[in-house]
């Protein structure tokens, strides 16, 4: 790898950084939150929010990386990233926090997309899986402070805290990223060398599908029916126009990567968005325990995304999302029984977050791998706009499936299923995305020294 790349890797993998610590310092923080603006029963929206307009951004940043590539959508990313943080730093109120986490959700999604994009039109097939996995890394290094710092300035000054002190990480990641963009020539292919541009219609479609169908869940009346099947038309009007020609939900190939990172992604960031929420209220646990346990889980990531580009795992890509994707289920289970047996050794809800952890380690990185190696220059932004629109699917969906089983449990005053049944549907999501996972087809990875770092 040359010098000008390397210099390209740390701006790359500080920016990760400052959006990973985002994310693991808000779902600590975010009980805290919900209770103090007396909003717990709005408290999935706190997610959904965030993915739903992930959906919007992934799909304006694909088209805006293939017309111009990466960088537009990488500076307006940050900008309103940013943007969305003062915002919901600054909420007196559920409604204008749910507001900045939307904000944060589009700029989120841009700049997501953008690094995806740039790491397959700069890095060549032999350091894209090193150059995932040092991503990976990045994402799962603030787990390790996140979590209990913000835990412990949540319950020491405010959650509000929380979402100022990432406004600095931020200006840091751009400041390493912009100067490296600019030494750094990026191959443009023009929208017409390869196919038509998603729809940003089809986009709005399914973001107001899942809304709905997630309006419908908290008020379960005869207008939730109505909101449902509304909601549920949507989708399935405007997903496929997001996704590449021949998808379906048993299609092989490439649909088949895109629904097992729409049904594992999802469903583990649903399940993980609700864990310290559980951890609190059904265990008793503080919040600077409960990001601890997070932190504990979180190292399973890092194990499962170093184990994916290891020479002696003498595995396909294909064969590697269906492990990863076993293991998921197989930690979402074990969290799903610390939830309906509050009294269960704790040691068991960590491990399962930490196989679980584990587990999206490997998919997360060969999913992405997948869609790199089965396309072409022309379709990479396309394609990969599709992977993370339909991770943001999942995320959208199964967390608004959680919510509705939360709301009304906790509606009923029933707090052990307000947190088991939920879990319980997620680990049945992922099971089928194992099923699912068959259907990819033979990946190859070149060969296994190619994609792997110099020892």
């Amino acid at each position: 790898m040359s010098s000008s790349l390397r210099g390209l890797v740390v701006g790359l993998l500080m920016l990760v950084t400052a959006i990973a610590f985002e994310a693991q310092a808000v779902t600590t923080a975010m009980p805290a939150a919900a209770a103090d603006l007396a909003g717990v029963a709005l408290y999935a929206w706190a997610f959904t929010a965030f993915s739903i307009a992930q959906i919007l951004a992934i799909v304006i940043a694909g088209r805006l990386c293939d017309r111009s590539g990466p960088v537009p959508p990488l500076v307006g990313g940050l900008a309103l990233f940013g943007a969305g943080l003062v915002i919901a730093a600054l909420a007196p109120a559920m409604p204008v926090l749910l507001v900045g986490r939307f904000v944060q959700g589009l700029g989120g999604g841009s700049v997501n997309l953008a690094l995806m994009v740039t790491v397959g039109k700069v890095f060549d097939p032999a350091d894209q899986a090193r150059v995932m996995t040092w991503f990976s890394a990045a994402w799962m290094l603030p787990s390790f402070i996140g979590p209990a710092a913000a835990g412990w300035l949540t319950e020491t000054l405010s959650w509000h805290a929380v979402f100022w002190g990432i406004v600095p990480f931020v200006l840091l990641g751009a400041a390493f990223l912009f100067p490296a963009l600019r030494r750094t020539p990026i191959p443009l292919h023009r929208e017409e060398d390869g196919p038509a541009p998603v729809g940003l219609g089809a986009a709005v479609l399914v973001s107001v599908g899942i809304t709905l169908l997630q309006v419908a869940g908290q008020q379960l009346t005869w207008l939730s029916a109505v909101l449902a099947a509304a909601g549920l038309g949507l989708l399935v009007v405007g997903m496929p126009r997001l996704m590449p020609a021949g998808y379906g939900p048993l299609a092989p190939g490439m649909a088949a990567v895109i629904n097992v990172r729409l049904l594992t992604g999802g469903a583990f960031m649903a399940g993980e968005s609700f864990l310290p929420l559980m951890l609190v209220q059904l265990r008793g646990l503080s919040l600077v325990q409960a990001g601890m346990v997070v932190t504990i889980a979180s190292v399973g990531w890092v194990v499962g995304s170093w184990v994916q580009a290891r020479p002696w795992l003498r595995l396909r890509r294909d064969e590697i999302i269906t492990l990863g994707a076993a293991c998921v289920a197989a930690g979402m289970a074990l969290i799903a029984a610390g939830s309906w047996w509050p009294s269960l050794w704790l040691g068991v809800v960590v491990g399962g977050a930490t196989i679980a952890g584990a587990g999206m380690g490997l998919q997360t990185a060969s999913t992405s791998l997948a869609v790199m190696l089965l396309s072409e220059p022309a379709q990479l932004g396309r394609n990969t706009s599709s992977l993370q629109v339909g991770e943001a699917i999942g995320m959208s969906l199964l967390g608004a499936v959680a919510g509705t089983l939360f709301a009304f449990f906790h509606g009923l005053g029933l707090d052990v299923p307000a947190f088991g049944a939920p879990m319980s549907v997620l680990v049945v999501v992922i099971v089928a995305a194992v099923v699912v996972s068959r259907r990819v087809g033979p990946v190859q990875n070149h060969t296994a020294q190619q994609l792997l770092p110099d020892p």
